[in-house]
């Protein structure tokens, strides 16, 4: 198999800036550029496309604790006739930067079709190696996610730079990266039809509804769905603080006075949630990896899955018609909520993965397509 190499080697210096004053030197690999964000880390193995282009990282720079990362390149980006990637998660890619240890210039696999940099540099995106991601991700589980810079020179007077970080929970994420109209999937006669509510849903979502045969009826965050013909709804995952969401929670708090099947994922679990009249808190540096146990309440089964959020359902503000359905094994955060007599529930893990297990794909998909 050939190997290949970045187009443009350069070794800038590029330089990682925390909001207390944290400096961080290192390269660059991608697009030349500052950028601030909120600053994540994720340890998942592999993925960098999949979690790359899920809408979910928007607004954050993603640290990846795998040491070595960019040594099999990045996929086509060709999409499906349905207009879905065939091999990403969205259009584009929507981290604001990526921040890694070791990069790899030299690229080897079947399916690549460019290198990591390239690809960051042609969307515009920047990337930085050479970090100490270990001493990172220390400060960050420490501490808690911060807001960071990333500048592309050897920064000596570190005061000149710590301002204007943003204010992550302050932006709505969603509406930044929620389709602006609807948009119809699978469309047949006498199939299902599903609403998909886009707080910036990943793409195999998408596909893992398509291939259980339903019609899959997608539409922006804030559309009041209700008026619309439907047999459940699907809520999706997507970005930022969930209490910017307050449109699509009254939507959804209007479907569920009704007995439609209603599921959610990821903020989806937060969204439905909210709902029915629990609250949402920040976690202290939240779940992104591919290695989360989750147990199902009531019983021994456990299950690995795909995470990638910062906020979690305060279980204890559940109404007395709600009850949790998964938690976290590691440290007892909600992970999922069902109703106790409608055919509404969710889950906080990603069933649908890419990246990462896929073991509980058709406990939830198989599940809510069942009810319709």
């Amino acid at each position: 198999m050939t190997q290949h190499t970045d187009s443009m080697q350069t070794n800038r210096t590029a330089t990682l800036i925390l909001d207390d004053g944290t400096v961080f030197h290192g390269f660059s690999f991608g697009a030349e550029k500052p950028v601030s964000g909120e600053v994540v880390f994720n340890t998942a193995m592999t993925g960098y496309p999949e979690s790359l282009t899920d809408p979910s990282y928007a607004g954050q720079l993603m640290v990846l604790t795998y040491p070595l990362v960019g040594n099999y390149g990045v996929p086509p980006r060709t999409f499906r006739p349905d207009g879905l990637s065939e091999f990403m998660e969205s259009e584009r890619i929507h981290a604001d930067a990526i921040i890694v240890s070791d990069y790899s210039h030299e690229y080897c696999h079947w399916n690549a079709t460019c290198s990591l940099g390239d690809w960051l540099k042609q969307e515009n995106i920047p990337g930085i190696y050479g970090i100490d991601t270990r001493a990172l991700t220390k400060k960050l589980r420490e501490h808690g996610v911060m807001m960071g810079r990333i500048v592309m020179e050897d920064v000596k007077d570190v005061a000149t730079y710590l301002h204007d970080f943003g204010n992550y929970g302050a932006v709505n994420y969603v509406d930044e990266v929620s389709c602006k109209e609807v948009i119809t999937y699978g469309e047949g006669v006498g199939k299902k039809r599903v609403i998909l509510v886009d707080c910036g849903v990943k793409h195999n979502i998408i596909r893992c509804l398509l291939k259980r045969g339903v019609t899959v009826v997608r539409v922006p965050w804030n559309y009041d769905f209700t008026q619309l013909e439907y047999d459940g709804v699907f809520i999706s995952n997507g970005p930022g603080d969930p209490d910017t969401c307050d449109a699509a929670v009254q939507n959804i708090r209007k479907a569920i006075a009704g007995d439609k099947p209603v599921c959610g994922i990821c903020m989806g679990n937060q969204l439905l949630a909210k709902a029915g009249g629990a609250s949402i808190y920040k976690l202290k540096y939240g779940h992104r990896s591919h290695n989360q146990p989750v147990r199902m309440v009531g019983t021994n089964q456990c299950f690995i899955t795909s995470q990638n959020h910062g906020y979690a359902v305060d279980n204890n503000t559940l109404g007395k018609d709600w009850e949790p359905l998964f938690i976290n094994m590691n440290d007892g955060t909600n992970e999922g909520i069902r109703h106790k007599t409608k055919p509404f529930f969710s889950s906080q893990f990603h069933p649908e993965a890419c990246s990462g297990p896929t073991d509980t794909e058709a406990l939830i998909f198989d599940k809510f397509v069942g009810m319709l």
